[in-house]
Formats: structure tokens, C-alpha cells, sequence
């Protein structure tokens, strides 16, 4: 890693840190590793940037990669079942983009309604950039059909065990990210090569 790299690395992690009373006001309706999860999308999208603007590039083995994306994962379903007691969850909502609207143009804080419009698609994106890494012969209405079935599968299980809602609008969004990660991983694979190699 060169050394300009390293400097704003470590620069962003202080920006980071004084911005952490923010991150702590969204503990108060999700799980505290929705810092984490913050904290690795922050860091991740300067990591890419500077890399884009310095012409960088990185190489990390197969191992690597899937061993990120499970942790990654792993985090993010915490963040989806493991919720704060105080917070009401089991309604459903099936009319297209009722909630979406809301957060737009409802009286909510305008850190709730960016959390969790952004977060609805951001935090997918990594999904559809991992399935061109390890696919062949990527297919779009492959990938499509599945992220349907694995967020509709997620926004159930979320109504059935009352930790979250059932929503429309989080498959409008999941989806999309996971399909945004999709189209994003050419730019992704010019900064992080995979090596063949385990």
C-alpha cells in the first residue's frame, strides 16, 4: 500500500472517530454493529476512491474475498434480527414506494431517512460486485431471480421472528443495491484483482 494511500486511510478513520456521536444516535433503533457495518462501508468507500484517483491497484487472494464477504454477512444479519427491544416491528406494507415517500418527504430526522434509504441499497452492493467474482459467466436474470427469493426469504423470516417489518420497499431497494453491485464490479475489478490462486 503506498504511502499516500496510508495517510488518507488513517485521516478518514479520524474523520471517522469525530463523527461517532452520529453513529451512536443509530444504536438506538438497530443493533450496535451497525457501526461496524458503518465503519466498513466509510472506510471501504474512500479505500476505492483513492485507489480510483491514484490509479492503485490491489491484490487479494480467493480466501480473501470470501472470507470478507462472510464476515460481511455475518454482520449484516446481526443488523437485520438482532434489534432493539423499544422498536415496533411486524407490520407489512405491500403498496410500492409508501415508505420510500415517507422518508423522502415525512417528518423524520433527515439522518433516519438517509440511513435508511442509503443503507437499504449500499448495504447490498457488496452481494452482486462478489457474485461477478466468482462466477464464470455472470448472469443478470440469474442474479436477479435469486436476490428476489433471498430478500423476500429475509423480509419474511424478519416478520415471522418480529424483528423487523414486511415491506416492499426494502425488496425495491435490496434488490437494487445487490443489482447496483452487479454493474458497479467492472470499475471494483480495475482497483482489486483477485488472484487465481487460494
Amino acid at each position: 500500500m503506498s504511502r499516500p494511500l496510508t495517510i488518507v486511510l488513517l485521516l478518514s478513520q479520524l474523520v471517522f472517530f469525530l463523527l461517532m456521536p452520529i453513529w451512536f444516535e443509530l444504536t438506538s433503533y438497530l443493533h450496535p454493529i451497525v457501526i461496524v457495518v458503518v465503519w466498513f462501508c466509510f472506510t471501504s468507500f474512500i479505500f476505492f476512491a483513492v485507489c480510483w484517483l491514484t490509479d492503485e491497484k490491489i491484490l487479494i487472494s480467493p480466501v480473501i474475498l470470501h472470507a470478507v464477504i462472510y464476515l460481511y454477512l455475518g454482520s449484516l444479519l446481526v443488523l437485520l434480527f438482532f434489534r432493539p427491544a423499544n422498536q415496533t416491528y411486524g407490520t407489512i406494507s405491500l403498496l410500492p414506494f409508501e415508505t420510500i415517500l415517507y422518508y423522502l418527504f415525512g417528518e423524520v430526522s433527515f439522518l433516519v431517512s438517509f440511513y435508511n434509504l442509503a443503507a437499504n441499497i449500499g448495504l447490498f452492493i457488496p452481494f452482486g460486485v462478489y457474485y461477478r467474482y466468482i462466477t464464470m459467466k455472470a448472469s443478470f436474470p440469474i442474479l436477479l431471480g435469486f436476490a428476489i427469493v433471498a430478500i423476500c426469504l429475509i423480509e419474511g423470516l424478519q416478520f415471522i421472528t418480529k424483528r423487523g417489518s414486511l415491506d416492499i420497499d426494502d425488496l425495491i431497494l435490496n434488490v437494487g443495491g445487490i443489482c447496483l453491485g452487479y454493474w458497479l464490479q467492472p470499475i471494483v475489478k480495475k482497483i482489486v484483482l483477485v488472484s487465481k490462486k487460494e
